[in-house]
C-alpha cells in the first residue's frame, strides 16, 4: 500500500473512531441526564457499559451499512442528515429488539434508548457539518502535479472537478509535456510551465511534491527517466494515470488502458475449485436467510402482479430471460415481471428511465430491487452469486464486446444480485452507460476479494433503503 492509500485509510479510520467516542460518550451521558428529567436517582449499572458497547457498534455498523464512512460521498448535507437519522433509527431498532427479547435483563430505564439516539443523531449532524465546513477530512492530503495536460490529462479534469472528488489530494497543476494533444487536453485548470529537466527537481522540493502522476499522452522519448527514477529515490511517489484513476474513484478507465498496464499491474487473481466451492457454499447460506427473510414478501408481490394484469392476461408474475454468465455461458434469470406481457414484441430493447412498458407494480418493485429477488434460484444453481457485475442479454454483449475494448472480462466472474457498478453509476440503459459501468466492473474483476464482497453488500442496504437503482 503505497502513502497515498494509508492516508486515504487513515482518514477513514480517523473519522470511525471519533464518531464512535463520540456516540459511546454520548450512551452515557444520557443515562444520568434521563434520571436527572425524571427526578430518579440510581446508581450507575454495570449493565450501562454494555449497553453502550452494543449502541455503538449497532450505530457504526449502521452507518457503514447507507454509505456514511464513503470519504468521497456524492451526497447534499441534506442528504447526510438524512443517512444518520436513518443508521441510528436501524440501530434503535435493532437495540430494541435485542433488549426486549434475547438480552431482557440489559434493559434500561424506558426513556433511554430515545434520549441517546436524539442525542447521537444531533451530535453527529453537527460534527459533520463543522467538519466538512472546515475541512477536517483533508488533513494530510497529498500534494501532487499531473506530468501532462493533453488527452490523458483532461480525464482529471472531466470527472474530478467537484472538491469531493479531491478529497484525497491537492492538486498543484498540469505541467505540459511535448506530444501532448492540446486541444482536446486541458482547458480550465492551471497550467504549470516547468522545464522537466534538473530544475524539475527543483520545483518538486519547493512546492512540497508528494506525488507526480505520468499522465502524458506520448511516452517515449517524452519522459524525464532519470528525474522520476531520483524521484522515488527520494520517496516522492510516481504513479501512473490508470492507477491514479483506479485509487481515488473506484474504477478502472477502459479507454486509457493499455495492454503492458493490465499485463504488469497487481490483481485479476485466478480462480481455483476450492476457491469456488467456498464461494458457492456462502452465497447459497446468504441466499437460504435471504430467502427465510423476505419470502412473505415475494409472496405477496406474487399476489399484486397477478392482480394487477395477469389475472387478465393469464400472463405469468415471473420473467425469465437469457443472460450471459461466467465465461459467456448462457442461462436464464428469473424475476418478478415488472413490464408489460408484450413489452418485448418488437424484440430486445434497452430500458429506459421512465419506461412506460413498466407497470405501477413494476415501478415500486423495481426502485427497492424486489423484482430481483427470485434470483435467488439462481444463485442457489450456482449460475449468480451475491456480488459479481450484473448479467447482460446476450443480444446486447455481442454489440458492447465489437464497440467497447476489453468488454469480454467482466464475464471472468460469475453475475450477481449486487455489484460495485450498481453502487457506484446504478443506472446503464445505452453503449455510453456500459462503458461507465464496465469501468467499475473491472476493477470489481481486478480486486475481488472476500473484503471488497462484503463492503459491497454492507453497503447496498443503502441502494435499498432509499430506493437507489433501477
Amino acid at each position: 500500500m503505497n502513502s497515498a492509500n494509508r492516508r486515504q485509510s487513515k482518514r477513514s479510520n480517523i473519522l470511525v473512531l471519533l464518531e464512535g467516542t463520540l456516540i459511546a460518550y454520548l450512551a452515557y451521558v444520557a443515562h444520568p441526564l434521563v434520571l436527572q428529567l425524571t427526578d430518579q436517582t440510581a446508581p450507575l449499572e454495570n449493565k450501562l457499559f454494555v449497553n453502550m458497547a452494543i449502541l455503538t457498534v449497532l450505530v457504526l455498523i449502521s452507518a457503514l451499512s447507507v454509505g456514511l464512512y464513503e470519504l468521497k460521498l456524492r451526497e447534499t448535507f441534506r442528504g447526510i442528515i438524512r443517512r444518520i437519522f436513518v443508521s441510528v433509527a436501524l440501530a434503535y431498532f435493532v437495540m430494541e429488539l435485542l433488549t426486549s427479547t434475547v438480552f431482557q435483563n440489559l434493559a434500561m430505564h424506558p426513556y433511554y434508548l430515545p434520549t441517546a439516539s436524539a442525542l447521537i443523531i444531533i451530535v453527529l449532524v453537527l460534527f459533520r457539518y463543522f467538519s466538512n465546513r472546515l475541512g477536517l477530512l483533508g488533513l494530510g492530503k497529498v500534494r501532487l502535479v499531473v506530468l501532462g495536460a493533453g488527452q490523458r490529462a483532461s480525464i482529471i479534469e472531466k470527472r474530478m472537478r467537484r472538491e469531493v472528488d479531491r478529497i484525497g489530494f491537492d492538486l498543484v497543476g498540469f505541467i505540459p509535456i511535448p506530444g501532448d494533444d492540446r486541444e482536446s487536453g486541458i482547458q480550465s485548470e492551471k497550467l504549470v510551465h516547468v522545464k522537466v529537466d534538473e530544475g524539475f527537481r527543483d520545483f518538486l522540493i519547493e512546492n512540497e511534491i508528494e506525488e507526480v502522476v505520468i499522465a502524458c499522452d506520448q511516452r517515449r522519448g517524452t519522459l524525464p527517466i532519470e528525474i522520476l527514477f531520483d524521484c522515488r529515490i527520494r520517496g516522492i511517489e510516481v504513479v501512473d494515470i490508470l492507477d491514479f484513476m483506479e485509487r481515488e474513484t473506484g474504477q478502472i478507465v477502459v479507454n486509457l488502458i493499455y495492454p503492458s498496464w493490465v499485463i504488469y499491474s497487481n490483481g485479476f487473481s485466478s480462480q481455483n475449485y476450492l476457491r469456488d466451492l467456498m464461494d458457492y457454499g456462502i452465497n447459497a447460506v446468504l441466499a437460504l436467510l435471504v430467502l427465510l427473510i423476505t419470502w412473505p414478501f415475494m409472496l405477496m408481490t406474487a399476489i399484486l402482479i397477478y392482480l394487477e394484469d395477469g389475472r387478465k392476461t393469464g400472463a405469468s408474475v415471473f420473467y425469465k430471460q437469457e443472460r450471459v454468465g461466467l465465461n459467456g455461458q448462457l442461462f436464464n434469470i428469473i424475476k418478478f415481471r415488472s413490464m408489460r406481457p408484450d413489452a418485448e414484441s418488437g424484440g430486445a430493447q434497452w430500458a429506459t428511465k421512465g419506461d412506460s412498458r413498466v407497470t405501477k407494480m413494476g415501478g415500486f418493485i423495481r426502485k427497492y430491487r424486489i423484482d430481483e429477488l427470485p434470483q435467488l434460484l439462481n444463485v442457489f444453481r450456482g449460475e449468480m452469486s451475491f456480488i459479481g457485475p450484473r448479467p447482460e442479454r446476450p443480444e446486447f454483449v455481442e454489440q458492447l464486446i465489437q464497440q467497447i475494448p476489453y468488454y469480454n472480462q467482466r464475464h471472468n466472474v460469475k453475475p450477481g444480485l449486487a455489484g460495485w457498478a450498481q453502487l457506484n453509476y446504478p443506472y446503464g440503459a445505452s453503449v455510453e452507460d456500459s462503458m461507465e459501468k464496465l469501468k467499475f466492473d473491472l476493477y470489481y474483476v481486478k480486486h475481488q476479494s472476500l473484503l471488497l464482497d462484503i463492503l459491497i453488500l454492507v453497503r447496498t442496504v443503502e441502494v435499498i433503503l432509499f430506493g437507489k437503482g433501477r
